[in-house]
This record gives C-alpha cells, sequence and structure tokens, in this order.
C-alpha cells in the first residue's frame, strides 16, 4: 500500500494520557504529520465496564480514520488497549498498535522481586496482566491497584491547577499498604496518565523506587512499522480532536501546544 507524506499518526486516548507516549514518538519521528483524538465526552475509560469500552472504542476509531485517513493508529490507553485491542484491529484495515503495562521491564529491573502496577480499577483486573506476570515475572510478588484520582489529577496538572499532593500518596498506599509493599522498589505506570505525574509519585514515595512505562517501548514500535513509509521534510502543527470540547479541554490548549498540537477540532 502505497502511503503519502502527509498521511498522519493517530493518537487515541479517553482524556491526555496518551500524551506520554505521543511524545517519545514525536522524538522517534519528528517531521510525523499527528492527528491525537481524545474521548472526552467518554472520560475517564477506567471506571467503565469492558462491554461498554469494547463497543465505544472501535466505532470511534472507525470515525476517526474515516476522517483523518491514518497510515497508522495507536491506542495510547492501557484500559481501552487490554479490553478492545482485536476489535478494533478487525475493525480497521490499517495496522494499530496497542498500550500495554510495562511489567516485563518492571520485572527485569526489580532488586527486591516485588513490583506494583498502578492503573485504572478496569485494568488492573484485566486476565492479561495475570498472563504478562506469569511469563515475565514469575519469581516476583505483583501487587496491583486501580487509582481513578491519579487520572484526574494528571488532566488537572495539564490544565495548570494546583494539585493536591495527597492523591499521589494514596495512590501508591494502595500498593505499599499490601503484605510485601513494604518491599516494592518498582511501580508500572500501567496508564498512559501516569507517567504525567511521575514527579508527584517520585515525591510521594517513603522510599526510592523506579517507575517504568511503555512509551519507549511503543516509540519504537511505531518506527519500526514506518520505517520504509516517506515523511515530511518539515514538522507541521498537530491536531487535537475531543469528542466534546468544553471549558476543561479549552483550558488544555496551552499544554497540547507544548506537545506540537496547536490546532483544536470538535469530532
Amino acid at each position: 500500500m502505497t502511503v503519502a507524506p502527509d498521511a498522519p499518526i493517530l493518537f487515541f486516548d479517553s482524556g491526555v494520557g496518551g500524551l506520554s507516549i505521543l511524545a517519545p514518538a514525536r522524538a522517534a519521528i519528528p517531521t510525523a504529520p499527528i492527528v491525537y483524538a481524545a474521548d472526552s465526552a467518554g472520560f475517564p475509560y477506567g471506571t467503565k465496564s469492558e462491554a461498554e469500552i469494547a463497543a465505544r472504542v472501535p466505532a470511534l476509531l472507525g470515525r476517526l480514520v474515516e476522517r483523518y485517513r491514518p497510515r497508522l493508529a495507536v491506542i495510547a490507553c492501557n484500559t481501552a488497549s487490554t479490553i478492545a485491542l482485536q476489535h478494533v484491529r478487525a475493525a480497521l484495515d490499517i495496522p494499530v498498535v496497542g498500550t500495554v503495562p510495562a511489567i516485563k521491564p518492571a520485572a527485569l529491573l526489580s532488586k527486591s522481586r516485588v513490583f506494583g502496577v498502578l492503573g485504572t480499577d478496569a485494568t488492573v483486573r484485566q486476565p492479561y496482566v495475570d498472563r504478562l506476570a506469569a511469563e515475565h515475572g514469575a519469581d516476583c510478588i505483583m501487587l496491583r491497584h486501580g487509582s481513578a484520582a491519579l487520572v484526574q489529577l494528571a488532566e488537572a496538572k495539564l490544565r495548570g491547577e494546583t494539585l493536591d499532593p495527597q492523591v499521589a500518596r494514596d495512590a501508591l498506599a494502595g500498593l505499599l499498604d499490601q503484605p510485601g509493599g513494604d518491599r516494592m522498589d518498582m511501580v508500572v505506570l500501567a496508564c498512559t496518565h501516569f507517567p504525567l505525574v511521575e514527579r508527584e509519585l517520585a515525591a510521594a514515595a517513603p522510599h526510592p523506587m523506579g517507575f517504568v512505562h511503555g512509551g519507549e517501548g511503543i516509540a519504537r514500535r511505531i518506527a519500526f512499522l514506518t520505517k520504509d513509509q516517506p515523511w515530511p521534510t518539515k514538522a507541521t502543527p498537530g491536531v487535537a480532536v475531543f469528542t466534546r470540547v468544553d471549558a476543561k479541554v479549552d483550558a488544555l490548549r496551552p499544554a497540547l501546544a507544548g506537545y506540537g498540537l496547536e490546532r483544536l477540532n470538535a469530532l
């Protein structure tokens, strides 16, 4: 299939979390045209049922692909990926890259053999997480905790609001207070929103611990899948698309511009 140089990469998330995936991808392919889509009308995904997400995500991505004709789509959301990735791949005729919890690197890096998986409620309960742990960290204790409040904290940070440090403390406590939690030395940020508040999490940690997420690995995957394709000779302003544009989305404009997303559209 011939790909035009101006065919964009489509990034999709429930909110702004996917920016943590967009940033390393843009560093890897600086002139890539970008469409970043956020399902603000459906946000947050982490408290929705599997059936809702499995129905909503493929339908939305179908509309986005029809409108923007991307060369590749990235589901830059752990919850949507663990639930709807296969449905999306079946519905679209372009390559689709998903986001999976970085359990393998956490298990490799953990010295204490205790690591945590911090995500949304929907992600941490998925059997996929168990399979990754069995495959890559069978000799480890894996703790898991879902935090909807931390998702909201990341959104608030990008809106420029004052943050409550107790939110990050409570999220980590959900892991640390479990049996073996006092020995935890690595935390998988299994929601793309959470790398955006990694500094706040590190400040809340009672002892030094590492944080890992999948952004760099996804950037390498995108580069591999598009390695023989043409790109524009210079970078162009990216487009941010929201399923509902309101005052909260409007407050994100400065942060979006910092990621090269200078235009904002409604879907």
